[in-house]
């Protein structure tokens, strides 16, 4: 059992939510609606996600009988962790859902990106895939559109299906007003000024080691047997998706961004095999 981070016993084991939600770790989480967990439309093929499904949801709701086994007990609080995760996931794209998100966004509860000219903007969580026990909660920014991985490690052991695919794009196309721009703002450009004032002699200094590196070595690219090109091809874009579609605005934008990124791979191989 995880160790309870806030509150006297009767704060947190009043109810079975508000024992998971004050638990270490779950900071991330919101608090679900009663009426929308008792509604069965909602929790649609869940039953077929999670073993023991009836009485993990009594658990949740606390209405599991007090002659369950307690052999029983500790596997069913593994199940009602699952079960609660993926209706947070389904609970958060409604209208109630984001409002509460929102309020967590604005705390910047899931920390703040961590470049620079993205001037500490907040984060948002996001799954790689709605299914659960595959890929680990990751942190969207909305101004760089890139994922970072939680600082703590409880957090980084979330699953990603408890929070879905979806939840953080939908949340900037239902509030519009969110969505950060792209265009660096005053206090970026001021930042961005000090450090490159700070670090030209230093960053000088470092390229003119590697390259004195390079020609040591006979390797254009910078590296022994292995192509910057290459590597660079194989990393792979987050692609934004509400409900598995690509958003409009940004599968728009990245299909520019990608084209001038193969352009710029493209000079890469020239450059390291001496055409260019």
């Amino acid at each position: 059992m995880e160790d309870i981070s806030t509150g006297t016993d009767s704060e947190y084991s009043s109810t079975w939510i508000s024992w998971f939600l004050a638990s270490k770790g779950n900071e991330y989480f919101c608090e679900v609606d009663e009426d929308f967990i008792l509604d069965r439309f909602n929790l649609t093929g869940l039953n077929n996600e999670v073993a023991n499904y009836s009485q993990a949801l009594d658990l949740i709701t606390d209405n599991l009988d007090d002659d369950v086994q307690e052999e029983l007990r500790g596997s069913l609080d593994v199940q009602a962790r699952l079960l609660y995760g993926l209706i947070h996931a389904r609970w958060i794209v409604t209208a109630r859902g984001l409002s509460k998100m929102l309020e967590k966004y604005r705390r910047s509860d899931f920390g703040r990106c961590p470049r620079v000219l993205c001037n500490s903007n907040p984060l948002l969580p996001v799954g790689l895939t709605d299914i659960p026990y595959e890929k680990s909660v990751k942190l969207y920014c909305g101004r760089c559109e890139d994922l970072y991985s939680p600082k703590s490690s409880r957090h980084g052991s979330i699953d990603g299906a408890y929070f879905g695919t979806t939840f953080p794009h939908l949340l900037f196309l239902v509030y519009p007003g969110l969505l950060p721009a792209k265009t660096p703002t005053p206090e970026s450009e001021a930042r961005e000024g000090g450090l490159q004032g700070v670090g030209t002699s230093v960053s000088t200094k470092r390229s003119k080691r590697r390259e004195e590196e390079m020609l040591a070595t006979g390797d254009p690219g910078g590296t022994e047997g292995t192509s910057t090109a290459a590597v660079a091809a194989k990393v792979e874009r987050y692609r934004p998706r509400i409900y598995g579609f690509l958003v409009n605005e940004t599968a728009r934008l990245m299909r520019w961004q990608e084209g001038t990124r193969d352009r710029q791979i493209a000079r890469l191989e020239a450059i390291e095999q001496g055409t260019l």
